[in-house]
């Protein structure tokens, strides 16, 4: 009798197999290029309150685009309620995540004004709206290291193991996974 329901099963299990396995083999590599994948998420940004940083956060963003494909960072269109707003301020740069791919990044004089590089500045900021927390301390070759990495650092270019945590976190929510909602500061 056993037999008998495991034959039954059987055709059904075969399938749903085969149905995943063809799925993984279809699925597009890490690398492949944005037009070889599933369209990635857009984050649009609002810099109108950037005030002379406006140049700095575009270039931030260039950089984080050259650098993923599951997400892309735009600047809002007119009337457009923007995922992501970005205040020049007079305080030290910091960033309150509402979730993976919203906040307010407050672009601080504080540190620009003791010298830290603008672009390393507003390409850090975005990566924790991307979802990536601070590394400290850490060596100039990891964006998210932040100040710790010192002020004559200039690298505004995530390392890879920062691009891949970006490309896995959006690719869940490519997937339907939902993105965690707690707001989280993030000063730095």
């Amino acid at each position: 009798m056993r037999s008998s329901t495991f034959l039954r099963a059987l055709p059904a299990a075969v399938t749903a197999v085969l149905a995943l396995t063809a799925g993984q083999a279809m699925a597009a590599p890490a690398s492949a290029p944005a037009e070889h994948t599933a369209a990635a998420r857009t984050v649009t940004y609002d810099a109108s309150g950037a005030a002379e940083f406006k140049d700095a956060v575009a270039k931030g963003a260039a950089i984080w685009n050259e650098s993923v494909v599951n997400v892309q960072l735009k600047p809002a269109a007119s009337g457009q309620r923007a995922n992501v707003r970005i205040i020049a301020d007079n305080g030290w740069p910091r960033t309150l995540s509402t979730g993976l791919g919203s906040g307010t990044i407050y672009f601080g004089r504080e540190a620009v004004d003791e010298g830290y590089n603008t672009v390393r500045i507003s390409s850090h900021e975005l990566g924790h709206i991307l979802g990536l927390p601070d590394m400290k301390p850490g060596p100039c070759s990891s964006l998210m290291s932040g100040s710790t990495a010192g002020v004559s650092c200039t690298n505004p270019n995530p390392n890879a193991a920062e691009k891949a945590e970006v490309e896995d976190s959006f690719g869940l929510v490519g997937a339907g996974a939902t993105a965690a909602a707690t707001p989280r500061m993030y000063r730095d």
